[in-house]
């Protein structure tokens, strides 16, 4: 059984909704973040960075136990594991599902990250901040939506990438997103809501 740990953010949501997908036997086992308990030695063992989520395997690929870190690392580990279409074999199919996978990883996440802190968690305002990181925040919607136009799935068959980007969606409100800007976005967003494995993966890491 895997052991996942991670805490209500939308980049441990990521690994919940993956495992889900795949079937994935694991145990949830609370980091919260909020109390420093992802700076405690123990984590750090497994979790170089001091961040979650974090999972260990314990039948890895050569038998013995492994860890990984870094969200995007364990969506590809556990989709190899499975040999999940999630992650194609197809190389051609494979290049698609990389790319968005490494946007969500390098700009949704920290952009709208960043965005999420100075809206509701910044001790003091800064106009600033709010201006400059909502504003890349809706560029990325923008992206997205061009994306989308013309297609389901970022990369045209559901994947690991769709699995990516739909948490930081999933908080659209924090930063008054208008979904009329965006309208490939939310209907893209709401067929995510409706996959069953979507669900439950939200469901384990409720807020």
């Amino acid at each position: 059984m895997i052991e996942l740990y991670a805490w209500t953010t939308p980049n441990g949501r990521k690994i919940t909704i993956a495992l889900e997908e795949m079937g994935l036997p694991y145990r949830y086992i609370p980091v919260d973040i909020g109390k420093n308990e992802q700076f405690a030695p123990d984590f750090l063992k497994i979790s170089p960075n001091n961040r979650i989520p974090a999972i260990i395997d314990p039948e890895g690929p050569d038998g013995r136990p492994i860890s990984v870190f870094e969200s995007g690392a364990i969506l590809i580990y556990l989709a190899e594991k499975t040999g999940s279409d999630l992650y194609p074999a197809d190389r051609r199919r494979r290049v698609a599902v990389l790319e968005w996978l490494m946007w969500q990883m390098g700009g949704v996440g920290p952009m709208i990250g960043q965005a999420h802190h100075f809206v509701r968690a910044a001790k003091e305002k800064n106009q600033y901040g709010i201006d400059r990181y909502v504003g890349e925040a809706n560029r990325l919607y923008g992206v997205l939506d061009r994306r989308l136009a013309d297609r389901d799935w970022l990369a045209d068959d559901y994947s690991i990438a769709d699995i990516a980007v739909y948490p930081w969606i999933a908080r659209w409100e924090w930063i008054a997103i208008d979904w009329t800007k965006y309208p490939h976005v939310k209907r893209w967003f709401d067929r995510m809501g409706e996959r069953p494995a979507v669900q439950r993966g939200l469901a384990v890491l409720a807020v």
